[in-house]
C-alpha cells in the first residue's frame, strides 16, 4: 500500500516539479522583456560576410548572416522584436557609447582595452587570424612579414594582433583600412605585400581571387567573437544565459555550419587565375544593380533637403554680416569660420554621435546627415550670398527707402531675387558639392549610392565593378542638374 502511493505520489509530482524548472527557466530569460520596452536595437558593420552582410537579391536591403541568426534567436528567446542599425566597424563603439544601440555584433572580440569602455558576453564563436598574400610571395608565416607592407582593418582585434607580431617581427609596416574588401584590392595592386584577416572572411576572398592564398597564424590564445554591450548594460546576463542555452543544445555549431561551410555569394567566381590589369567583369554585379538604384532616391533627399535648408540658413548669416550690428556680424562671421575650418567629415560624427548624449534626443543618420551639411554648406553660402547682395546696385536700396518701403519687404522683394539670379551658377555648384559629399554619410550606416555599391563589393568580394558603376550613377545625376540649372538660368535671362 505505501509502494502505491509512493509511485502515485512520484507521478502526481513529478508532471509538476518539471513544469516548474521549465516556467522558472522561461520566467528567468523572458525577465529582461520588463525593461519597459519590447524591441531591442542591434548595431553591425554589414560588410563582413558570413557574419553580417546584405542580402542584396532581388534588391532587398535585408541584413543576414551568422551574427545575425543569433540575434534573432536571443531576442527572441527574451521576448523583443529585433532592430539593426549600422555603421563601419570603428564606429561601433562609439554607437554603444552614445546609447545609440542596445548592443553590437561583428566579430567583435574582447580585448582589455575594449573592456575599459564597454561589457561583452561569453564567447560564442572561436576563430583563427590567417594571413593573405599572393600564391606566389611565399609570405605563410609572421617571419615571413619582415620589411614587408602589411594590410589590417581599423579598430579590429587582427589590427592589435598584427601591431604585437610587428614588435617580434622587424621591418613590418601597418596599413589601417576601414573594409576588408580594400585590403583585398590593396594586395591586388601591389601596395602591400599581405593582410592580416579572419580565417572565415579570407576564405570567401580568396575563394573569388584565386591568384591569392591564406595561411593560418599559430596561436597561443585564439580570439573569439563576443556580443558587445555599453557598461554596466542589464542585458549581459539575459543574454549569456540564452547563448548558453545554445551551445548546449547545439544551436550554435548548427548555425556555424550553416554560414561558415556554404561560399557566400561566389557561385560565379571563375577558378581561372586572374589575367592581370583590371580584369573587370560587370556581368558578376547585374543581378544587383536594382540594389544600388535603390539608393538614388535616398541620395537625392538628402541632397535637396540639405541645399534647401542651407539656402535659407546661409540667407539668415549673410543678412547677420549686412546690418552693422555688431554682435550678430560678430556671431555670423565666427560661425562661418568654424564651420569652414573644420573638416565636414569632422562634424558628421560630432552630430551623430555626440546628440544623443547631449540632448537625449536619438538622432537618425539621415537627420544627422542633413543638419550637418544644412549647417555647414550655410556657412559657405552666406558668403556667396552676401556677395551676391552686394552686387545689387545700391541706388535700388536707397529708391526703395526713399518711397518708405520697410527694409524687410525690400529684401525679400526687390534685393535678394535679383542676388539670387546673380549668384545661381555658384548656387549650382554648392549644389552638385553636396551631391558628391552625400557619400559621406556611408560612414554613420546611411545606404546611399556609395554605400550599396560597397555592399554588394563585399557581398561579391569584388571592388572595382560596383565602384564604377556608382561613379557612373553620380555623373549622370550631376549631369541631370546642370543640364536643369542651365535651363532655369537661361529662362530668367530671358525675362531680363
Amino acid at each position: 500500500m505505501k509502494k502505491r502511493k509512493v509511485w502515485f505520489l512520484t507521478v502526481l509530482f513529478t508532471p509538476i516539479l518539471m513544469i516548474s524548472l521549465i516556467t522558472s527557466s522561461s520566467h528567468s530569460l523572458k525577465a529582461a522583456s520588463s525593461l519597459g520596452k519590447d524591441t531591442l536595437t542591434m548595431v553591425t558593420s554589414p560588410d563582413y560576410p558570413p557574419y553580417e552582410f546584405y542580402d542584396t537579391n532581388k534588391g532587398d536591403r535585408q541584413i543576414v548572416g551568422f551574427d545575425v541568426d543569433i540575434a534573432k534567436t536571443v531576442a527572441q528567446e527574451l521576448g523583443f522584436q529585433l532592430k539593426i542599425m549600422e555603421s563601419d566597424f570603428n564606429g561601433l563603439i562609439p554607437a554603444l557609447q552614445a546609447n545609440r544601440a542596445d548592443f553590437a555584433m561583428a566579430g567583435m572580440t574582447p580585448t582589455p582595452e575594449r573592456k575599459k569602455n564597454i561589457d561583452f558576453s561569453i564567447i560564442y564563436y572561436q576563430a583563427k587570424d590567417t594571413i593573405v598574400a599572393p600564391k606566389n610571395s611565399n609570405i605563410k608565416q609572421p617571419q615571413d612579414l619582415a620589411f614587408k607592407k602589411v594590410g589590417v582593418q581599423l579598430g579590429t582585434i587582427q589590427e592589435q594582433n598584427a601591431k604585437k607580431i610587428a614588435q617580434k617581427v622587424t621591418g613590418i609596416q601597418l596599413k589601417q583600412l576601414n573594409k576588408v574588401a580594400e585590403i583585398i584590392q590593396e594586395i591586388k595592386s601591389g601596395r602591400i605585400d599581405a593582410a592580416i584577416v579572419e580565417d572565415a572572411v579570407a576564405r570567401g576572398f580568396v575563394q573569388a581571387n584565386p591568384e591569392l592564398a591564406f595561411n593560418v597564424i599559430p596561436s597561443e590564445h585564439r580570439s573569439g567573437s563576443a556580443i558587445a554591450f555599453p557598461k554596466a548594460s542589464s542585458f549581459v546576463e539575459p543574454f549569456n544565459k540564452v547563448l548558453q542555452q545554445m551551445k548546449d543544445k547545439g544551436e550554435l555549431e548548427k548555425l556555424a555550419t550553416k554560414w561558415f561551410s556554404q561560399t557566400t555569394s561566389t557561385t560565379t567566381v571563375s577558378s581561372s587565375p586572374s589575367k592581370g590589369g583590371l580584369n573587370l567583369d560587370f556581368s558578376r554585379i547585374i543581378p544587383d544593380i536594382p540594389f544600388i538604384l535603390k539608393g538614388i532616391p535616398l541620395t537625392l533627399l538628402f541632397t535637396l533637403l540639405s541645399v534647401f535648408l542651407g539656402l535659407i540658413w546661409g540667407t539668415v548669416l549673410s543678412l547677420c554680416k549686412i546690418t552693422g550690428i555688431k554682435p550678430l556680424v560678430w556671431l555670423a562671421n565666427a560661425y562661418t569660420s568654424v564651420f569652414r575650418g573644420t573638416p565636414l567629415l569632422l562634424q558628421l560624427a560630432l552630430v551623430y554621435y555626440a546628440t544623443p548624449q547631449l540632448t537625449g534626443y536619438n538622432i537618425s543618420a539621415l537627420e544627422a546627415g542633413v543638419l550637418t551639411f544644412t549647417l555647414n554648406s550655410g556657412a559657405y553660402m552666406s558668403e556667396t550670398i552676401r556677395g551676391g547682395i552686394q552686387a545689387v546696385d545700391k541706388g535700388q536700396a536707397e529708391a526703395a527707402m526713399s518711397m518708405g518701403i520697410p527694409y524687410s519687404l525690400m529684401m525679400w522683394d526687390i534685393i535678394l531675387p535679383q542676388a539670387l539670379k546673380n549668384i545661381l551658377p555658384a548656387l549650382v555648384n554648392e549644389t552638385i558639392g553636396l551631391l558628391k559629399d552625400s557619400a559621406l554619410v556611408s560612414t554613420i550606416g546611411v545606404v546611399e549610392i556609395l554605400r550599396s555599391a560597397q555592399i554588394v563589393g563585399a557581398n561579391k568580394y569584388i571592388y572595382f565593378e560596383p565602384l564604377l558603376f556608382a561613379g557612373l550613377i553620380y555623373y549622370l545625376l550631376v549631369m541631370g542638374m546642370t543640364k536643369s540649372a542651365s535651363v532655369l538660368e537661361n529662362r530668367l535671362r530671358q525675362n531680363e
